[in-house]
């Protein structure tokens, strides 16, 4: 049986490591070589406008992710060092508690029709209520194929605003991410929501606080592998988090770095899963999206509880990259791949919280900075390694450092 535990992974020369992880995930020789390969100004071309190159950024794998009794290796793109590196980390300490245990909800999309000029809102309210089955006919019409694979418009509900309505269509988008399924939904039922209030639809569109879509997580980290006095202060550090919104917006940065990370690997829409993570995390004032405890038994306890509306299909999903990169995570469905990405941004969270408890966050992140800068110098290999030893030691981690260094081989 394959495991994503992988000492000295990191150690291996890059080609070993491509080994290894087309072997786990069973990729062709095609497939490896597209992971070597940036994408094509044509490909990019079709993707957005005005396009004049492509801008790269490096894909890692994280390992030791063991998630609901299943093994995975992660792919993530992101241009800050260390992120993988302690995803893995963290990973590493949760197996040793028994992994991960992920869940996550139903892809229920929420639509938005904004009704202004509505003269009596509370009973214009009703008749839409009234008139439920009709506007969801009316917005499954626009859709055929995702009625066929079980997904569609479920429920109508009807907020009061100051000015007017907001009219909200939930939509069932199986593997979608599903924003294209449900404006056009919104724009189908609009009409008839303007011809029963007497109003004017001024907005159709989806909503990114996709509070109905939610994935969860939770792990246990034993109390031999951290600690006792690293354990509460971990626990510390999260409740500093609630009290001071300064500490919390980075406390939550530090959870999207690896949630973002895996959904730009996959072909995500990044904005909309930070947009609906903060607005979430903002619901009765911004409060921390982990929460971390000491068990009776002296063990740490984590979870994490955020909207992830992933997909799949559609969108940048189709991009070559992407698609290879839910191979190597084998996934079989958009709310596995929310589950996956919830324990990531729970692992993050534990990685920093443990670095900033006890030697600081610098310490391991600075290693991989000064590595990034002597690679950047233009050394290589070994070489590479001993200028970034020596900057560290000289406490002189800088580019122009690096340079001199090279230069006196």
């Amino acid at each position: 049986m394959e495991t994503s535990r992988l000492p000295d992974f990191h150690k291996l020369p890059l080609e070993e490591r491509l080994e290894v992880v087309k072997r786990f995930a069973g990729l062709t020789e095609e497939e490896v070589q597209q992971l070597r390969t940036p994408m094509s100004l044509s490909h990019a071309e079709r993707m957005i406008e005005n396009v004049i190159g492509v801008f790269s950024l490096p894909l890692g794998i994280a390992t030791n992710f063991l998630i609901n009794g299943k093994d995975y290796l992660i792919p993530m793109v992101t241009e800050e060092p260390s992120v993988v590196a302690a995803a893995s980390n963290a990973a590493k300490m949760v197996r040793e508690g028994g992994g991960f245990r992920a869940s996550a909800s139903e892809p229920l999309m929420i639509g938005q029709v904004h009704l202004v000029e509505v003269q009596k809102p509370v009973e214009a309210s009703q008749l839409i209520l009234s008139h439920r089955e009709e506007l969801l006919e009316e917005a499954n019409r626009t859709n055929p194929p995702l009625l066929k694979v079980g997904g569609g418009a479920r429920d109508v509900e009807v907020r009061t605003l100051e000015g007017g309505l907001a009219v909200h269509l939930l939509v069932d988008v199986r593997d979608a991410m599903g924003a294209n399924a449900v404006n056009t939904m919104c724009e189908a039922v609009a009409p008839k929501l303007e011809e029963l209030t007497g109003g004017r639809a001024i907005l159709r569109v989806v909503s990114n606080l996709a509070d109905r879509r939610l994935a969860e997580a939770e792990a246990t980290v034993p109390r031999g592998v951290l600690g006792e006095e690293t354990i509460r202060n971990i626990v510390r550090a999260n409740e500093i988090a609630k009290r001071d919104t300064y500490r919390c917006a980075t406390h939550n940065k530090g959870i999207m770095n690896g949630i973002v990370a895996v959904a730009l690997a996959t072909g995500n829409d990044t904005r909309a899963i930070e947009a609906g993570a903060h607005a979430y995390a903002s619901l009765g004032g911004y409060h921390p999206l982990t929460e971390w405890r000491e068990t009776e038994g002296g063990d740490l306890y984590g979870k994490i509880k955020l909207p992830l509306a992933v997909g799949t299909v559609g969108g940048a999903t189709h991009h070559p990259v992407a698609k290879i990169c839910r191979k190597i995570l084998r996934i079989q469905s958009a709310k596995e791949l929310a589950e996956v990405m919830a324990c990531v941004g729970l692992a993050q969270n534990l990685a920093a919280l443990r670095a900033l408890v006890s030697e600081g966050i610098q310490k391991g992140h600075m290693k991989l900075h000064a590595r990034a800068l002597a690679l950047a110098a233009g050394a290589t290999g070994e070489r590479a390694e001993e200028i970034a030893r020596r900057m560290l030691e000289e406490g002189n981690v800088t580019l122009e450092r690096a340079k001199e260094l090279l230069e006196l081989a």
